[in-house]
């Protein structure tokens, strides 16, 4: 493999960016605003773990002395990337142990996301986990996403973002990446690895915010890989309807985490995706879980 392509943009200013954006303006007591990213103003919608990570963010701006360990969302409408986001927080419980969130995200005075989140005190318990698959490690000569887009760009003479820009402060190197201009038929088992490009020193609420970020990533593809189709040929339409994590134990996107995903169903335009997220050492911080349209494009003429 060639030496990877620098980014143009330095890794620590594209952490401290993405930081940033995820932060959330309190401007009532349960009420907040999140920015969206100027450079996306021409997408069609914001990108789904951009919400989710603000979504996420409010609610923890209204507990204490805990960590959320699961989360449920819903998207509703599309959302608009040239508006900022409102995030309304409501604190359904406050317990002994766990504490309660709604938050529904409001564009144009209509919900166009909603999520649920559950945080708990530190508690000591029994333990099991699965083991983490058999992976080749990152530094195995694996090419990562902006080697990816710039290979798109050289073949056809276009610049594919390949995603929101602010992906690009998580560097993530696919397993067996999907050709995105001649996509083949694959097995649904997909794996990557990602970190941030430069270390956040942030408490753990941020790492795990910046993981829900990252989450709805790739997700998706495990299902189209099976039948060697791309939303970028015009093959489907591809949009998450639903998004859900637990959170294991805590964890640090410093360093790197193995995203490794399936997809057990699609059918009736909708696919079922999976996901588990390891620590190079083989400790399973997160499980994630998503339902997404898949819905085939008619062929023009």
């Amino acid at each position: 493999m060639s030496d990877p392509i620098p980014h143009p943009v330095p890794g620590p200013q594209l952490v401290a960016e993405l930081i940033d954006l995820l932060d959330v303006e309190r401007l009532e007591m349960n009420l907040f605003r999140g920015r969206v990213a100027e450079a996306d103003e021409d997408h069609v919608r914001i990108y789904g773990g951009h919400v989710i990570a603000q979504a996420l963010r409010a609610a923890y701006k209204t507990v204490e002395g805990m960590a959320c360990h699961s989360l449920h969302a819903y998207f509703i409408h599309p959302g608009d990337p040239a508006i900022p986001v409102i995030y309304e927080v409501d604190r359904a419980r406050d317990g002994r142990s766990f504490a309660t969130r709604r938050v529904i995200a409001i564009q144009h005075g209509r919900q166009i996301f909603n999520l649920a989140a559950s945080f708990q005190r530190p508690e000591e318990s029994w333990a099991h986990q699965h083991d983490m698959p058999d992976t080749p490690g990152p530094d195995s000569g694996l090419r990562s996403r902006h080697e990816i887009r710039e290979e798109i760009r050289r073949k056809t003479g276009k610049f594919d973002p390949l995603g929101p820009t602010h992906i690009y402060a998580i560097e993530m190197r696919e397993v067996e990446p999907q050709d995105l201009l001649e996509p083949r038929k694959l097995s649904d088992f997909n794996r990557l690895w990602m970190k941030l490009q430069a270390p956040a020193e942030q408490p753990p609420e941020v790492h795990q915010c910046l993981l829900a970020y990252a989450s709805d990533m790739n997700l998706l593809s495990s299902g189209t890989r099976r039948h060697g189709i791309s939303w970028r040929r015009g093959d489907a339409m591809q949009a998450s309807l639903d998004h859900a994590m637990w959170f294991h134990k805590p964890v640090s996107f410093d360093d790197w985490l193995l995203y490794s995903m399936d997809s057990p169903f699609s059918g009736g335009a909708r696919s079922f995706n999976r996901g588990q997220v390891f620590t190079q050492a083989g400790e399973l911080v997160c499980s994630v879980a998503q339902e997404g349209l898949m819905r085939p494009m008619k062929k023009k003429g």
